[in-house]
């Protein structure tokens, strides 16, 4: 469907939820991808120059993962600044997931993870209140990604 499953309440709470975590972007994006890379290996494939790093310590160093994780906070909190609002939501998850999709041809099951692993550091940080009403956004954003990954024909 092309409208959110979110209410006025659930929006307000999920947003309080990002923010806390939104504070430290640099940090915290740095340390969701530290432990993607980690615990997924091959999905440093997508990022060329991460290839060569082994260790989580060499990880958190590099400007350069420090800089992709910043950003993967920060396109995540253009999609949170407009959930009480379907359109401009599609209007940037939309074009997103075509570029995934045809342009670099990232798998979606890396969305998943990075969902997943996102929520469990809100939870170890804030509790799982935090991770309860996060959830529901990052159920929100897979499930767009995965219709539009349907209409390219994955």
């Amino acid at each position: 469907s092309s409208t959110m499953s979110l209410s006025e309440v659930e929006v307000q709470s999920a947003c309080r939820a990002w923010e806390k975590i939104y504070v430290d972007a640099e940090d915290n994006g740095t340390a969701v991808l530290v432990r993607i890379f980690t615990m997924h290996p091959d999905t440093k494939s997508y990022f060329t120059h991460f290839k060569g790093m082994d260790s989580a310590e060499e990880m958190k160093q590099s400007d350069q993962v420090r800089g992709r994780g910043k950003k993967v906070f920060s396109a995540i909190n253009d999609k949170v600044q407009h959930l009480d609002n379907s359109e401009a939501f599609l209007g940037i998850v939309t074009p997103l997931g075509k570029k995934y999709a045809t342009q670099l041809k990232i798998d979606p099951k890396n969305f998943r993870i990075i969902c997943d692993i996102i929520l469990q550091l809100m939870e170890e940080k804030f509790g799982g209140d935090s991770k309860a009403s996060f959830e529901k956004v990052t159920n929100e954003i897979c499930t767009h990604l995965n219709n539009i990954y349907k209409g390219e024909g994955w």
